[in-house]
């Protein structure tokens, strides 16, 4: 009997000797705080893992990710906010599949000097994925809000307009924006640094017979479609950045060349009344900027191997690349950039460094 005891006692200690070994170095417990009931297919959503270590004096929470399905993880550094001990990570995520599965969440904790703890996992959920039935006019955008900052539209060619816009978004993925039934469309720039609220230049090539651009975005905020419209304005000024649309204020230009013609009306009367021909001589100066503002713009030598962007902007989308030295019209400029008619009467922008002596 007391050897069985013995035993007994041997068996305890050698199973609270294998757990303490095996737990002695995890000093981080993970739980859940914060996950979705639902996830629109499509949508951009944020979980929050609460957090606590056993150690005061760390220097960071690194994780690593495993086992996720359908869906693409937006930041793998957490936004961090302090709760007492505890420390509460938030990840962004957006849903990819109908069927989608958080990933395990692996968290190591880095306290330096070689110290090397016991890693601690928090099982992935299985997440609750619905898919959106949408009209033809929706822009595969899913937001809280969706907010057109500038537009401008101008001539593509003669049979399509090119319309220009910037957009800010909350809690989105501007890379999903896309449109159905348009000639031709496309990122300008992107700037989603901060995920929670991203910014895009877009544009799309649509027929001139619209009078009006309109497409809908799924309103999380109140759970149904919403409707963007852009108002078809042709527009012939220049796009001078890619974050200034709207077009230029031209009065000043006019007041200008207004300014030129009264000069010369009121010069002419003093040639008449004083019947002196001096003062013929001060009509040269206003007559001359009448001239040059009427003149119109010469060609340009473009050359081969040149790009021929649809915006004048480094980033902007490249349709056409020229196989030879080109003689084209000159439209207008921008900063660093030409505005050219082609052959084929569509309207693109050339880097002024591409331009030639013909």
């Amino acid at each position: 009997q007391n050897n069985s005891k013995l035993a007994a006692m041997c068996y305890i200690l050698l199973t609270l000797f294998f757990f303490s070994s095996a737990f002695a170095n995890k000093v981080l417990y993970l739980n859940y705080e914060n996950i979705p009931d639902r996830v629109i297919k499509g949508q951009v959503f944020s979980v929050t893992i609460k957090t606590i270590s056993t150690v005061q004096n760390f220097n960071e929470i690194n994780y690593k990710f495993s086992n996720k399905e359908g869906i693409t993880i937006l930041n793998e550094t957490p936004y961090r906010e302090v709760q007492g001990k505890f420390l509460l990570d938030t990840f962004q995520f957006i849903s990819i599949r109908n069927s989608s599965r958080l990933p395990d969440f692996i968290a190591s904790l880095d306290a330096g000097e070689g110290q090397e703890y016991e890693k601690t996992r928090l099982q992935g959920k299985k997440l609750n994925v619905i898919a959106l039935n949408p009209k033809q006019d929706f822009s595969h955008i899913i937001a809280s809000s969706f907010v057109l900052q500038e537009y401008k539209t101008t001539s593509y060619d003669n049979k399509h307009n090119i319309v220009v816009f910037t957009a800010t978004a909350e809690n989105s993925s501007l890379q999903s924006l896309k449109f159905n039934n348009v000639f031709k469309q496309g990122i300008e720039s992107l700037s989603e640094e901060n995920v929670i609220d991203p910014k895009v230049t877009y544009f799309v090539v649509i027929k001139k017979e619209l009078e009006k651009f309109s497409f809908t975005y799924f309103n999380l905020r109140e759970n149904k479609f919403s409707k963007i419209t852009i108002p078809i304005v042709v527009d012939d000024d220049s796009v001078t950045t890619q974050t200034d649309l709207k077009p230029k204020d031209q009065s000043k230009e006019q007041l200008k060349v207004n300014i030129a013609y009264g000069l010369v009306v009121i010069i002419l009367f003093l040639v008449v009344w004083r019947q002196s021909f001096l003062y013929v001589l001060l009509l040269v100066f206003p007559i001359s900027y009448i001239l040059f503002i009427s003149v119109p713009e010469k060609d340009v030598c473009i050359k081969a191997g040149s790009n021929i962007r649809l915006l004048p902007v480094d980033n902007g989308t490249i349709f056409e690349n020229t196989e030879s030295q080109y003689i084209l019209p000159k439209e207008g400029t921008a900063k660093n950039y030409t505005k050219v008619k082609l052959k084929n009467d569509k309207i693109g922008w050339v880097k002024n460094e591409d331009l030639c002596t013909p």
